[in-house]
């Protein structure tokens, strides 16, 4: 397939607000380039902004903007022209009350769920797919790849197929046949890979330094650092429905780590730059994993900064990352703001996505069912505050991962076609 996209050149600092590469262990700075390590300490590299530039960003210039999230392009590192941009024009997704499921659980606060599945593809990654690829395009990139849990693949297979350019994802070999289909779909090439994601993200980390792949922009490996900015767009939606205000505590499910990081990093800036308060006694950041995939939380728990990495088990494949490139960063912001982390086993995992459904008609992947599962925990462990504002993220679709429930739903009854068998069976009682 040929791109039918211009070549470009690097990040345009006359629209952009990014400015440099900062190392996050030790502040090291480099260009806006395809780097994701430090060259000092190796430590992972994310985007530093003009915060001058970010302050002259208003709630009515965001409140114009499209139904997107390039409403907030003036606070990310790349897109501020829409021709430049590679995109499912994701975003804006529902921020559902759930007053059923906060009296279920205890909660006598607002309690609300930002459902992800409502984007494009049908997770929270078209998020950081499309900011990755706009600077992935800005950088001269002509191939799209990933090492993927499954959501991934599906974000970049599409985001590959409508901007004409040529894709390759590698999955592990034992993924969900739903995301094998809705990757497969859209054409580009599908690698499965012997092994787990761990081995995915290593192979493709050799890849990306060979010269066969020197055109391609893997968006979780050399494009990272733009890639990690488009999570924040989860946290700026929060604020905006909710009223220009951040929640008093949030429940967020954990792979890397890194979503989390950025949801929390997006409330700072946003009160950095005046768009909103921070409520009274701050944010507090809860974060969710898998008990078959759980070394962040096991951390915490055992009051270490040692993330021992795992090898992943358990129906919550999304969230199955054994060695989290965010795990320390996440550890940080959970310990800075007062939170605390769980993990749910796979049958919490399926009642917490029963849970979900029945009470808010919201059909969650297996990361959403460790979401609600923690939340449980959490709130029976007295960790959450039920007098507090809530909210948690649904990251992903139900019909992605139909086989962690399946078993366990189906028809309430059955019966011939008669009046007589509806009778029978108590239907007109």
């Amino acid at each position: 397939m040929t791109s039918t996209l211009p070549a470009a050149t690097g990040i345009d600092t006359t629209l952009s607000p990014a400015r440099a590469l900062v190392c996050r262990a030790c502040s090291a700075r480099y260009p806006l380039a395809a780097q994701h390590a430090c060259y000092e300490c190796f430590g992972p590299l994310e985007v530093d902004y003009d915060t001058a530039a970010l302050a002259t960003v208003t709630r009515e210039q965001i409140e114009a903007g499209p139904a997107n999230i390039w409403r907030y392009a003036a606070l990310l590192p790349a897109g501020q022209d829409p021709d430049t941009r590679v995109t499912l024009d994701p975003g804006l997704t529902p921020l559902v009350a759930a007053p059923n499921l906060a009296a279920e659980l205890g909660l006598t606060a607002p309690l609300w769920v930002k459902d992800d599945s409502a984007n494009p593809t049908h997770s929270f990654k078209d998020r950081v797919v499309s900011v990755a690829l706009t600077a992935a395009r800005q950088l001269g990139f002509t191939r799209y790849a990933c090492a993927s849990t499954g959501n991934l693949a599906n974000s970049v297979a599409a985001h590959a197929a409508r901007a004409g350019v040529p894709s390759v994802v590698f999955i592990p070999g034992d993924l969900e046949q739903g995301k094998v289909v809705t990757t497969a779909v859209y054409g580009g090439d599908l690698v499965a890979i012997d092994g787990s994601y761990d081995d995915v993200n290593r192979l493709c980390g050799e890849l990306v330094e060979t010269d066969e792949f020197e055109d391609t922009a893997f968006v979780n490996v050399n494009v990272r650092p733009y890639y990690a900015e488009g999570s924040k767009t989860l946290g700026y939606e929060v604020a905006e429905q909710l009223g220009w205000r951040i929640p008093a505590q949030v429940v967020i499910p954990m792979a890397s780590g890194e979503l989390l990081t950025k949801i929390d990093k997006a409330f700072a800036e946003l009160v950095e730059i005046g768009l909103v308060e921070a409520p009274a006694g701050g944010w507090k950041v809860f974060g969710a994993q898998s008990a078959g995939c759980n070394p962040i939380a096991t951390a915490l728990h055992g009051d270490t900064d040692t993330i021992t990495p795992v090898k992943p088990t358990g129906i919550a494949k999304s969230l199955n990352i054994g060695d989290p490139a965010a795990g320390l960063y996440a550890l940080e912001a959970v310990r800075r703001t007062g939170g605390w982390m769980d993990y749910a086993d796979d049958d919490e995992i399926r009642a917490g996505i029963r849970l979900l459904a029945r009470t808010t008609g919201v059909f969650a992947e297996t990361a959403g069912g460790v979401t609600v599962a923690v939340l449980r925990k959490l709130v029976e462990s007295g960790r959450l505050d039920p007098s507090a504002e809530t909210v948690v993220f649904n990251t992903g679709e139900g019909l992605k991962t139909l086989d962690a429930v399946a078993a366990q739903v189906g028809p309430t009854h059955r019966i011939k076609p008669s009046l007589r068998a509806a009778r029978d069976a108590g239907l007109l009682s």
